[in-house]
């Protein structure tokens, strides 16, 4: 049988809001890295994981993009196309399941390839706990090398502690044996928040999907009761909130490559 591509990264997210009040958060995680065109061979080969159907880990397609259960790969493609950027192999989505019927996720990430194999986009799909996403699609140069680094404006506002004019910048080793992707939010001060996520790639299977759920009981309700408590520590602390503007036009944003490391 040939090797999956999907797998499951376990490791630890940690937040940093540097100013005005320094505040610091580090919580363990899983995430699933999906093979888009693997979704249904997994469905039927793993028991205790579902595409588009209950079980104790599942995805589902409305879950993500415009809300529909349309296909995540032609989705993809199409923002990938009107961007003018090389696509048709591989592509990967970093997301965490549904556990038991539920999921919030503040960011998944797409990791789209040319024929060829290499790297061509990387895209980041934000949630908000507005009921609101958007996405910010940044390609990525045929000779990159070390740590990936894009940029994007911020178009989507998230964080009631954050407005929308800053930029993202983004530094991401993608999937092999390790991940690491850190997210630092500026504004015209600087860096304001950093965000960064480590893990290590284990076998996607029944097993380890078993001791995922015993070692992150309800990770996905968790995930979200932990937002509401860090923003009213910050409330606590005297951090203003910021006003809700209305959501951008357009459902994607295209960002820039920055310096690679070599």
């Amino acid at each position: 049988m040939p090797e999956r591509r999907s797998a499951l990264y376990a490791g630890s997210v940690m937040h940093r809001r540097l100013r005005p009040r320094e505040h610091r958060l580090r919580y363990s995680v899983f995430y699933l890295l999906l093979d888009l065109d693997e979704l249904d061979m997994l469905a039927r080969e793993l028991r205790l994981f579902s595409h588009n159907r209950l079980n104790l880990f599942s995805v589902h397609d409305r879950d993500y993009g415009d809300g529909t259960r349309a296909s995540p790969r032609a989705r993809i493609e199409r923002h990938l196309q009107e961007a003018g950027i090389d696509c048709g192999g591989p592509m990967q989505l970093l997301t965490m399941p549904r556990i038991v019927g539920y999921a919030f996720n503040p960011l998944s990430i797409y990791f789209c390839h040319r024929r060829d194999g290499t790297l061509s986009a990387i895209l980041y799909e934000v949630n908000n706990t507005f009921g609101q996403r958007h996405s910010y699609l940044v390609p990525v140069s045929p000779d990159a090398t070390g740590p990936i680094r894009q940029e994007s404006r911020k178009s989507l506002y998230v964080s009631p502690f954050l407005s929308t004019d800053m930029v993202y910048s983004f530094s991401v080793v993608p999937p092999c044996e390790d991940l690491t992707v850190s997210v630092v939010a500026r504004d015209a001060e600087g860096p304001l928040i950093v965000t960064e996520l480590a893990a290590t790639r284990r076998e996607l299977s029944d097993a380890t999907l078993a001791r995922a759920f015993c070692a992150y009981p309800l990770l996905t309700l968790k995930v979200i009761a932990g937002i509401h408590w860090e923003a009213l520590l910050l409330w606590l602390k005297g951090v203003r909130l910021q006003d809700r503007p209305a959501p951008p036009d357009r459902s994607v944003t295209l960002g820039r490559n920055v310096v690679h490391d070599r």
